[in-house]
């Protein structure tokens, strides 16, 4: 019969005062690695370089320097943008007196000219005569017309008729023409004549969408004979 002893480990332990130091090594070159990564990391990075709080507050600063610039620049350019409205206002409202005046002052002249007429050596012979018409196109589908009818010579009795337009129109592949007023027509007495020595008549005439106005004329018409008759091209 044979008895075996169990095996037995013999574990060697170093003493506590070497173990401390070299607990205390390890510890040592652990700090000596953060420090050594922080200082190459501050050294690499600009923003890590000096007291943070001094940068914070220092680009706090800066930025609110560039935000009042900014408010002061857009203050300016809102207020540039007012004065050039204005500008551009003041300038339209110009521009349409001076278009204005030029028409009053086109208008006087021809005033001027048809007055200049009625005087005793320049009465012409007896008779309706038309002295001025003038026709354009106000808008694609309109037409604004003038008219001065003048009665020539001493005259001692007043006329009494009605002037008759007509619009020469393209449309539709062909050519028509517009009569003005139209028979049975709610607005016949903007078109009625009655005067000794003169009248002046002037409107808008509507066409139809699409027709293209080639020429106007005017008729001044007696009990329906035609005095007078003028046209012009558009």
């Amino acid at each position: 019969m044979t008895i075996s002893a169990p095996k037995m480990t013999i574990k060697r332990h170093l003493p506590w005062p070497a173990l401390a130091l070299l607990w205390a090594v390890a510890i040592g070159l652990a700090i000596a690695v953060a420090v050594w990564t922080y200082e190459l990391g501050r050294n690499n990075l600009p923003g890590l370089q000096g007291d943070a709080g001094e940068q914070v507050e220092t680009l706090s600063e800066q930025v609110k320097k560039l935000s009042a610039e900014n408010e002061r620049l857009q203050s300016a350019s809102n207020a540039s943008q007012n004065e050039l409205k204005i500008a551009q206002t003041a300038q339209s409202q110009l521009a349409a007196q001076v278009k204005n005046l030029e028409a009053e002052n086109n208008r006087q002249k021809e005033d001027l000219a048809f007055f200049d007429s009625l005087l005793p050596t320049n009465l012409g012979a007896p008779g309706i005569t038309i002295q001025r018409f003038k026709a354009e196109v106000a808008a694609p589908s309109q037409v604004r017309y003038r008219v001065l009818v003048m009665q020539g010579g001493a005259a001692t009795q007043q006329f009494t008729g009605n002037l008759q337009l007509s619009i020469t129109v393209w449309q539709a592949g062909k050519s028509a023409i517009i009569n003005f007023p139209e028979t049975n027509s709610s607005d016949l007495a903007r078109y009625r004549l009655a005067f000794k020595y003169y009248q002046r008549v002037e409107g808008l005439l509507n066409v139809p969408e699409g027709a293209t106005i080639k020429a106007v004329a005017v008729r001044v018409l007696d009990r329906g004979q035609v005095r007078a008759q003028q046209s012009v091209d558009l």
